[in-house]
């Protein structure tokens, strides 16, 4: 059985893991990237607290002396169904089983201006350009004597109030504090404004009462402005527009406030969801299809009677469809019966700063906060890093980063020449 895995991201990598050495099976897992990377340390790229080997690795590196896995780089194209056929941009794939790991990017829910112009937090790549941009405003507000410019580069707005909105506002709100005012004495009476805005009621919204409390009062103490029911509706000439008329000027806004999947061709408009997000049945099994799946943040899945309007686009779905549809494809080769997939729900958590976070269990219904939360975060995210160096790695560097509360890896790195015309 030749299976062909489009995406290397939490549900991809999983199941290629959990397929390993099986006889009978061969895997070719297809990515745009040459590695997998930890979306979840995404932020602390972005803020220079992490470098990107921390939370990536080659997937060439991690297949070698697994001889049934194989790697292929490349971008899909189109599925050509009947003839059990996949297109990349770089020749094609024949296969026997086809998945779907494709997970979501981001959604600017149809807001060019916004598309255009603020910083997305959802690549390895949006992390790395996030810093040279963030780096760089800096480096430009240091020489600026005019006080309204310097207050727009100093600014920042992110948009989403979930965990990563969350996260990175309280670690720009401790870098302020900090690491700021010793590298940057040129800035240290300027005024800046950290905003966090949500079109919702709550932080954290699918998190409990307790965790959106705590969480407000944990990022307004840091000094960040929470703006609660507030939609952004534009983003042009440095100015955030928002819904109720309100604006704000500045020359950072970072954009974590929404996602969606993709449609691909070949696939039935019919078999698509909310979302963009393909309908599945219990087994993952693309409705409308004979032998292609879906799993992770792509599929919709809305058998799980725990779970009627479809899971959660989270990490802890896509790693379990993953091993639940590799034992399947096992169980199908061995003519034994399909598991239906189940979501065990192992909670949720965000970080909000050092020493501080909330974290939510569901049985028994427990809720944490602060240093204990903080613990149970950094220990949870360390064990989920795919490898033994890279969990390394970050716990390296977050040791240093707590006691000596900075880091030393805010390097502007420009890969492209277009960079090389700007002043900074």
């Amino acid at each position: 059985m030749h299976i062909v895995i489009i995406g290397g991201g939490f549900a991809g990598i999983n199941l290629a893991k959990a397929l390993t050495n099986e006889k009978g099976i061969t895997v070719t897992l297809v990515d745009k990237n040459n590695y997998n990377f930890f979306p979840p340390l995404i932020y602390q790229v972005a803020t220079a607290f992490l470098e990107p080997s921390s939370i990536s690795y080659p997937f060439r590196k991690f297949f070698a002396g697994k001889k049934n896995l194989q790697f292929r780089l490349g971008e899909f194209l189109k599925v050509i169904p009947t003839e059990n056929k996949v297109i990349l941009n770089n020749g094609e794939l024949s296969y026997d089983q086809l998945v779907f790991a494709t997970g979501a990017e981001t959604s600017y829910f149809g807001m060019e201006n916004v598309k255009k112009n603020a910083i997305p937090m959802k690549t390895l790549n949006d992390a790395i350009n996030m810093r040279n941009t963030l780096l760089k405003n800096l480096e430009k507000a240091a020489i600026c004597k005019d006080i309204r410019k310097r207050r727009k580069l100093l600014t920042i707005v992110v948009a989403g109030g979930g965990p990563t909105g969350v996260e990175v506002s309280g670690m720009f709100a401790e870098m302020r504090k900090s690491i700021l005012i010793k590298e940057y004495p040129e800035l240290e009476t300027s005024a800046s404004n950290i905003y966090l805005v949500d079109g919702g009621e709550a932080l954290l919204s699918p998190m409990s009462i307790a965790s959106q409390q705590d969480t407000l009062e944990a990022v307004t103490k840091l000094g960040v402005v929470v703006k609660l029911n507030t939609r952004v509706v534009d983003y042009k000439d440095d100015t955030v527009y928002f819904a109720d008329g309100n604006t704000i000027q500045t020359k950072n806004l970072i954009w974590a406030a929404g996602v969606t999947a993709r449609e691909f061709e070949g696939i039935p408009s019919e078999s698509y969801g909310r979302g963009k997000r393909m309908l599945t049945d219990a087994y993952n099994k693309v409705n409308g299809t004979t032998n292609i799946f879906a799993i992770g943040d792509t599929c919709l899945q809305l058998s799980d009677e725990n779970f009627p309007q479809g899971h959660p686009q989270v990490a802890q779905v896509a790693i379990q469809q993953g091993i639940t549809l590799a034992q399947n494809f096992k169980n199908l080769l061995q003519v034994k019966p399909l598991k239906p997939f189940i979501y065990k729900d192992k909670g949720s958590m965000a970080i909000i700063g050092k020493n501080k976070a909330v974290v939510d269990l569901p049985k028994p219904n427990l809720h944490f906060k602060g240093f204990i939360a903080w613990m149970i975060w950094l220990f949870v995210h360390l064990m989920s890093l795919i490898t033994y160096r890279n969990r390394i790695n970050t716990f390296y560097h977050w040791m240093i980063a707590y006691f000596s509360k900075d880091q030393s890896l805010r390097m502007i790195i420009r890969p492209d020449k277009k960079s090389k015309e700007e002043i900074v």
